[in-house]
């Protein structure tokens, strides 16, 4: 190798580690030394120790008042999905129903959401008609608890009624459910039924069958191969008294008066029911049965 040769490959060698040592200098000058952690059990004195946040860092955020909803335009109805809240308040009872409404208040509060102005004026009888049909069913049975009859008399029913429309009332309901679900005091009497009295209708049906239907109502086959329905149609049929006849493959009644002792006595089977049921599986079961009817309808 000729001495040019040598002496041009030192030079290139030279340059190259002259590269390398300035690229290792800026990266040294862009290390950041990091404090050591403290060794355990030693304390850190009071100039090692963060400093607290200023307060104005966490002053309290301050909204535009424009940016708060407003309705100008008092006395007059909200517009669509504006946010509204039925006011509640106290309820004024008669007195005379000799029964503690706050063992049913889960259910109460349930229809009293069911059945408030604006939602009841709109879906009143596929939401809040059947949820309401049910909590008077549920408190029949809760009030047979106490008694040896399944239905209430009819002063102690009109009371009672009262009672219920003014808690649900106090609680944002529609104050027009009577009317408005054609229901009245009535309903809790029985009727023209004439079993009312639990050892009569216990002697009469086969309340082994009954509860084993409708102790749990299956919200798909109840609908297409109903079984609480016909064993309540069953039950009622038997305390009735009625007989049916065979028409066009049917059984009908043949007087219409009869088709009101029929339904009167429906609601002594629901009122049997929601006394063996806990009321929250009754009322669950009972507007299972009412969704049935309104699909079919």
């Amino acid at each position: 190798m000729t001495c040019v040769k040598i002496v041009s490959l030192l030079k290139g060698s030279f340059c190259h580690l002259l590269l390398v040592i300035a690229l290792w200098l800026c990266s040294y000058q862009n290390v950041v030394a990091l404090p050591l952690l403290p060794k355990p059990g030693q304390i850190p004195s009071t100039s090692e120790l963060p400093s607290s946040p200023d307060s104005a860092t966490f002053q309290p955020i301050e909204i535009s008042p424009t940016m708060i909803p407003h309705y100008p335009f008092h006395g007059e109805p909200l517009p669509p999905m504006y946010p509204s809240f039925p006011k509640t308040y106290d309820p004024v009872l008669t007195g005379r129903c000799p029964v503690n409404f706050s063992v049913i208040s889960s259910i109460t509060a349930k229809t009293a959401s069911d059945c408030t102005q604006s939602l009841s004026t709109v879906v009143g009888n596929v939401i809040c008609c059947p949820q309401f049909n049910s909590l008077l069913h549920v408190f029949q049975g809760f009030y047979s608890n106490h008694s040896d009859t399944l239905v209430l008399q009819n002063a102690v029913a009109d009371d009672c009624f009262k009672d219920i429309i003014s808690i649900l009332a106090s609680r944002g309901a529609n104050s027009s459910l009577s009317s408005m679900c054609s229901v009245k005091s009535s309903n809790l009497t029985g009727g023209s039924c004439p079993v009312k009295d639990i050892s009569t209708f216990e002697k009469a049906v086969n309340t082994s069958k009954l509860l084993e239907s409708c102790s749990t109502v299956d919200p798909l086959k109840e609908c297409c191969r109903p079984f609480c329905q016909p064993a309540i149609s069953e039950a009622a049929l038997q305390i009735s008294g009625i007989k049916m006849t065979l028409s066009d493959n049917k059984n009908i009644v043949e007087v219409p008066s009869e088709i009101d002792t029929l339904n009167d006595c429906k609601g002594v089977v629901y009122s049997w029911i929601a006394r063996k049921l806990r009321f929250e599986d009754a009322n669950t079961a009972f507007r299972l049965l009412s969704s049935c009817k309104v699909n079919k309808g």
